[in-house]
């Protein structure tokens, strides 16, 4: 498909995204070329641009929370129809053969690729994807509510499987992930307890807005121990928090792929049989298991639309602190998006 596209490209890191015109990408033989309408701002993605994670591609094109169109496939691809709309996660590609991917841990893939990371990703208005990693999105969400699903609610998703059922959870940073991951929780029947940086008033308002029971300082201790806690925010000094704030035989959650230092804490922190574990990427289980999900509880998003162009002030925002739920940028800059 011949043509150029606009596309926020990322030469190096610490350095603002340009905006560029590229060749539209062609699709190889498993791939399928998709035609973006939206993709959301992720932490992860500040952490690539802001150098935290230490070896993208470059130039590179950051994007992962991407919803798209089939456009055209390639000539191994099954499955797929031009304008089927899909959406695209984090784990872009994985081996399917080391021992890992044998065991049913893709997400753990010696020679994994990611999107936005080391392929180029949503931040432009066309990309190309592993048809594998491809997944019809719920009907009922414009593109604009389904693109945080793709990133913020499937690690949320896969954070809050590995926090277990206990019935007391508690959230540390109250941004894109949680906001998603609370509606979840509930639905589930569990009591949500939300910690913000301190201070941060309006956070803690949008947490009790959607059922938190509890929400303070990440400095203060809930009201009554928790069961598990999952960590969103990227701060070290939050998992011996946390470890004081979860009962005997509690879980810690750590939901980010990059934090600041642990700083040490004293054993009696740990006894008790209490677990500190981190969440890496995901698996298409858990995208095919949370994207039937969300329709039923009805998990729904609340967004900050941005257009293509504004990367950088969307990455700004989310690095201040100023996004309530989750930053999208909008390609078709209609501020809603087809319905599929």
């Amino acid at each position: 498909m011949p043509g150029t596209m606009r596309a926020m490209v990322l030469h190096a890191p610490g350095q603002p995204l340009r905006e560029e015109h590229l060749p539209i990408p062609e699709p190889g033989p498993e791939q399928v070329l998709l035609k973006v309408h939206a993709c959301a701002v992720c932490r992860t993605d500040l952490h690539v641009v802001d150098g935290e994670l230490t070896r993208p591609k470059l130039p590179l094109v950051p994007g992962h929370e991407i919803v798209a169109t089939v456009v055209m496939t390639g000539e191994r691809v099954g499955g797929f129809v031009p304008g089927m709309r899909v959406g695209v996660p984090w784990l872009g590609w994985s081996c399917g053969q080391c021992r890992f991917c044998r065991w049913g841990k893709e997400n753990l893939c010696d020679t994994a690729r990611f999107t936005g990371y080391d392929l180029d990703g949503g931040f432009a208005e066309y990309t190309v994807a592993d048809a594998r990693f491809c997944f019809p999105l719920p009907p009922s969400y414009r593109d604009l509510e389904a693109a945080p699903l793709m990133c913020a609610g499937l690690i949320g998703f896969r954070s809050l499987r590995m926090a277990g059922e206990g019935p007391r959870l508690g959230l540390y940073g109250f941004g894109a992930a949680a906001h998603i991951l609370i509606q979840v929780a509930r639905y589930q029947g569990r009591k949500v307890y939300a910690f913000t940086r301190d201070g941060d008033v309006k956070g803690q308002a949008f947490a009790r807005e959607l059922g938190a029971v509890w929400a303070g300082g990440s400095d203060v201790l809930p009201p009554e121990p928790l069961d598990a806690a999952i960590l969103f925010a990227p701060v070290g000094a939050l998992v011996p928090a946390a470890l004081r704030a979860v009962d005997k035989g509690g879980v810690v959650v750590c939901g980010g792929i990059h934090m600041s230092d642990i700083p040490s804490f004293p054993y009696s922190v740990l006894w008790e049989e209490r677990v500190v574990r981190s969440v890496a990427n995901l698996t298409r289980s858990d995208a095919l298991d949370f994207l039937a999900l969300a329709p039923r509880v009805p998990v729904r998003t609340e967004v900050q639309v941005f257009p293509l162009s504004a990367a950088n002030e969307a990455l700004q925002a989310l690095r201040e602190g100023r996004v309530r739920g989750a930053a999208v940028l909008d390609m078709a800059g209609t501020g809603e998006g087809p319905r599929a």
